[in-house]
């Protein structure tokens, strides 16, 4: 007898009737609609600045929220969408509401006062300046 792992998930006889008729229409969106969308997000880093891009395709830049409060830079988004159709016999209202939050412990040489961010194509690109950094010349003290 041979055991194969299956994913219970993956099996028509196992999904819900109701999630299916449901799930078949998004309303024009994409996954990024799902309660458990979680953008992935990349972070490069320079000698002058940190860039952070986050890939949330389907959203509008009205649809950002980036705030910094004491280093840590959060970054959540919010999409509402409503459908209406009437026809002759029937009525049907849809509802759409998904949302993400991240948030990233900055270091401390970030310029919290100098962010720019700029959504173009389905990206979210966020640069941060660093601070400069002083560097301390050795200075010899003479012994007496």
């Amino acid at each position: 007898m041979t055991l194969i792992k299956r994913n219970l998930a993956d099996m028509p006889a196992y999904r819900s009737l109701l999630s299916d008729f449901f799930d078949t229409e998004n309303l024009g969106f994409d996954s990024l609609l799902k309660k458990d969308f979680l953008p992935p997000v990349n972070v490069l880093e320079d000698e002058k600045f940190y860039q952070i891009e986050v890939a949330a395709p389907g959203l509008k830049k009205e649809d950002f929220k980036v705030k910094i409060e004491d280093g840590i830079l959060t970054i959540s988004a919010e999409k509402k969408m409503e459908k209406e159709e009437k026809e002759k016999n029937f009525t049907r209202k849809e509802f759409n509401y998904s949302s993400f939050l991240r948030s990233f412990t900055l270091p401390e040489n970030v310029m919290e006062n100098d962010v720019k961010a700029q959504y173009v194509d389905g990206v979210l690109r966020l640069s941060l300046n660093k601070k400069a950094v002083l560097v301390s010349k050795a200075k010899e003290i003479a012994v007496m």
